[in-house]
C-alpha cells in the first residue's frame, strides 16, 4: 500500500508563495511520475503540474511561469513550489504517484486571500 503525505497548506495573501511537500511511503518512488492535482469549491479535480521519471516538469496553462514542479528521489519527496499566487489558486492541492494504479494523497489545503 502506497501513502502520500502532503503538507504546506495555507493561508496566504495574493502574490505570495507557498511550497507543498509530499512524502511517499514507497521504495519504488523514483520509478513513477508524479503529479499535483487540485480541486477547487464546486469545480472539478484538474491537473497542476506532472513531473517525469527524468525530472521533466509539465504544467497547466494556468500555472506556468508561477509553479515549479521537482522531486528528489533520496527523500522519496515531490514539491510544488508556487509563487505570485491568485485567488483563483484556492484549492485542495493533491499529490498523486501515477501509474497503472494511481495513488493519491490526502490533500492539503491552500487558500489565496484577495
Amino acid at each position: 500500500q502506497v501513502q502520500l503525505v502532503e503538507s504546506g497548506g495555507g493561508l496566504v495573501q495574493t502574490g505570495g508563495s507557498l511550497r507543498l511537500s509530499c512524502v511517499a511511503s514507497d521504495s519504488t518512488f523514483s520509478g513513477n511520475a508524479m503529479g499535483w492535482y487540485r480541486q477547487a469549491p464546486g469545480k472539478q479535480r484538474e491537473l497542476v503540474a506532472r513531473i517525469s521519471i527524468g525530472g521533466t516538469g509539465i504544467y497547466a496553462d494556468s500555472v506556468k511561469g508561477r509553479f515549479t514542479i521537482s522531486r528528489d528521489n533520496a527523500k522519496k519527496t515531490v514539491y510544488l513550489q508556487m509563487n505570485n499566487l491568485k485567488p483563483e489558486d484556492t484549492a485542495v492541492y493533491y499529490c498523486v504517484r501515477l501509474g497503472r494504479q494511481d495513488y493519491w494523497g490526502q490533500g492539503t489545503r491552500v487558500t489565496v486571500s484577495s
